[in-house]
């Protein structure tokens, strides 16, 4: 297992960005815009991780800060604006079977071979990314409904 990235949700966007870029040294990495969900994902890297983090696959890049912008405006409150822990696994499917055999439920199943997510006994949500590509879709997975909050 490998630690990838810890996700704080914003509220704004440009003084985010001037907090932890120009203020605090971070640089921008990679982001994403997925106007179906309405939400902007920006990665940030500290300096001195820069090299490791340029151009690689969101598993292959050291630990990050993930900015979670959410268009529609909501409040955070109780600590809401924090979002998960991230770390890759060697086979998805294999992990979350063995989670599971240890009573951990699998809150969101990895039905596209790729993510899951499961949540600590204090509630906090850690996500689980397949190493490299997505593997194939398999059962119980695939048709597995999502399981209380991720």
């Amino acid at each position: 297992m490998k630690y990838l990235h810890a996700m704080v949700r914003i509220k704004n966007l440009e003084e985010s960005l001037d907090f932890y870029c120009a203020k605090l040294g971070m640089v921008e990495v990679y982001r994403y815009d997925n106007d179906a969900g309405r939400f902007t994902n920006i990665f940030l890297s500290a300096p001195d991780d820069l090299d490791s983090n340029k151009d690689k696959a969101s598993t292959d890049r050291t630990p990050c800060l993930e900015l979670t912008y959410n268009w529609d405006s909501e409040d955070y409150k109780g600590g809401r604006n924090f979002g998960h822990l991230a770390y890759a696994v060697d086979n998805i499917h294999k992990t979350c079977a063995d989670l599971m055999e240890k009573g951990i439920t699998i809150n969101r199943p990895p039905r596209d071979g790729y993510m899951a997510f499961v949540r600590s006994p204090d509630g906090i949500s850690i996500e689980l990314l397949q190493k490299g590509d997505a593997l194939e879709p398999i059962e119980p997975w695939k048709s597995m409904e999502n399981t209380g909050e991720w």
